[in-house]
């Protein structure tokens, strides 16, 4: 029986590279999967999922208004006209997916007997949790934290972002597309420091 996984994390804790291994692990077996991840996030181009590592693969695009559950119905028609069928489907930046969407999934799994697997970061830098995290850590069926450290090795699970001059920022939008040279994962010690008052 299929069910909705949610891979979560701060920042560089490895969720593409999971991602990555998992759908090689299926293409292993002989079984195809469906990579999904966010238009709006395309530091490595639009279209792919990348790996710190250097690892990448190609990828839909979803937007706030991408039907997944519609699409996903397209996809696997099209795949069984060509003997094939669609084993997993995989969502990177899974924080940016709409309450509707994280539904959709869920009808995915529960209707189409297909496992979801998704990958996101839990809170922003203000220590809020994103919608698609929210929704995905209430209704996936198995929630898998993947850890990485702050800087004085306690386990990090917050994610601090920095302006320009290196100044934490505490307001803003809470969607600001950035790597390293943006946010840094830190443990709640060091984020309360940081950014609340």
């Amino acid at each position: 029986m299929a069910q909705l996984y949610f891979y979560y994390s701060a920042m560089n804790a490895g969720k593409s590279t999971t991602l990555l291994q998992s759908a090689y692990n299926y293409s292993e077996r002989g079984m195809s999967t469906l990579i999904y991840t966010a238009a709006l996030d395309n530091r490595y181009g639009l279209g792919k999922v990348s790996s710190r590592l250097g690892i990448s693969a190609k990828a839909e695009l979803f937007t706030a208004e991408t039907d997944l559950f519609q699409q996903l119905q397209t996809q696997q028609l099209n795949a069984i006209k060509n003997d094939g069928n669609i084993d997993c489907l995989l969502i990177d930046e899974a924080q940016f997916l709409t309450k509707k969407q994280v539904k959709q999934l869920t009808s995915i799994v529960d209707d189409l007997n297909i496992p979801v697997l998704t990958y996101g970061i839990r809170t922003d830098f203000q220590g809020e949790p994103f919608i698609g995290s929210q929704y995905l850590l209430a209704w996936a069926d198995k929630l898998i934290e993947l850890k990485t450290v702050c800087h004085c090795g306690r386990k990090a699970n917050f994610v601090v972002r920095f302006d320009s001059n290196g100044n934490a920022v505490k307001q803003g939008a809470q969607v600001d597309v950035g790597g390293n040279e943006k946010y840094e994962s830190m443990c709640r010690i060091h984020f309360k420091e940081l950014v609340w008052d």
